[in-house]
């Protein structure tokens, strides 16, 4: 039995976020909380919370600003700080909707920058975390024209409200023609990012890549050799930075951008669910040996 509910809550300067949660019966073990890829929304995660419900966890999943569910306009922020902020928001609504319960955070492409960002610059905070997850990130090329770049950059600063579409091929999410389809006809999905999000999307990447050595924290990099979104050697180059010892890359071949919902879903769950169980804090771990 899946218990599913949704809910909204306050982010950035009072702006009205969507968000949905699926809990188990009986004693949730960890929580995962999800942060979506640009132009998608916290819905589309559904093979991941059947997997993990199974095994007692409970997932959350936001809409950023600007997608899905939560309000904004669409594909623009003012400022990275925003994602930062909402993103700090929502673990505050999982502790108190859950508490002294293990949370674990996983992001998603766009959505993945959006969660290494948080980690880097807000340790502290970041600390109640017990690992992340980065699903194929983007932080090295991603599969947008340099024309369409070139615009961003150029308008930023007189124009940043000034949107485009992003123009990233749908058929490169997954090698499944039927998730293809759903994609299509998904009314919450869109292909829009301002000239603003465009440069703060960069800017954010480089300060990443030039902070890896100093994370902290337990660490997870899934990627699809064939991703044509967020090429894999960018993820990988981050990874080799990170100092950290308790950290993972996998990369499968010929999966593409959208791991989750690809052929080999089931391999790339049965990863993540495998190096949840072995982040697990020690006291859960003894108590679900005694069960």
């Amino acid at each position: 039995m899946i218990y599913h509910s949704e809910g909204k809550f306050q982010g950035v300067e009072g702006l009205e976020l969507y968000y949905q949660s699926w809990h188990p019966e009986g004693k949730v073990r960890a929580t995962l909380a999800i942060v979506h890829g640009l132009g998608a929304h916290g819905g589309r995660y559904g093979n991941v919370v059947e997997h993990l419900i199974s095994k007692q966890y409970a997932v959350y999943a936001l809409d950023l600003r600007g997608h899905g569910q939560s309000l904004g306009q669409r594909g623009h922020i003012n400022g990275w700080a925003e994602f930062r902020e909402d993103l700090q928001a929502f673990l505050q609504l999982i502790q108190i909707q859950q508490p002294q319960c293990p949370i674990f955070l996983l992001g998603h492409s766009l959505g993945a920058v959006v969660v290494l960002d948080y980690v880097l610059r807000c340790p502290q905070k970041a600390s109640v975390l017990q690992g992340v997850i980065a699903l194929a990130p983007t932080l090295g090329k991603v599969g947008v024209s340099k024309i369409r770049l070139l615009i961003g950059n150029l308008l930023s600063r007189v124009w940043p409200r000034f949107t485009l579409s992003t123009g990233i091929d749908l058929s490169a999410g997954s090698r499944d023609e039927k998730v293809l389809a759903a994609y299509a006809q998904d009314p919450l999905r869109h292909t829009r990012g301002s000239a603003r999000l465009a440069t703060e999307f960069f800017a954010t990447v480089a300060w990443i890549n030039a902070h890896a050595a100093d994370w902290q924290l337990p660490l997870l990099i899934l990627h699809g050799s064939a991703d044509r979104v967020a090429l894999p050697e960018g993820g990988n180059i981050f990874y080799q930075r990170v100092a950290c010892e308790d950290k993972t890359r996998v990369e499968y071949p010929g999966a593409y951008h959208e791991l989750h919902n690809d052929l080999n879903y089931q391999e790339v769950l049965a990863d993540l669910a495998d190096w949840l169980e072995q982040h697990l804090p020690r006291v859960e771990m003894v108590m679900g040996n005694r069960e």
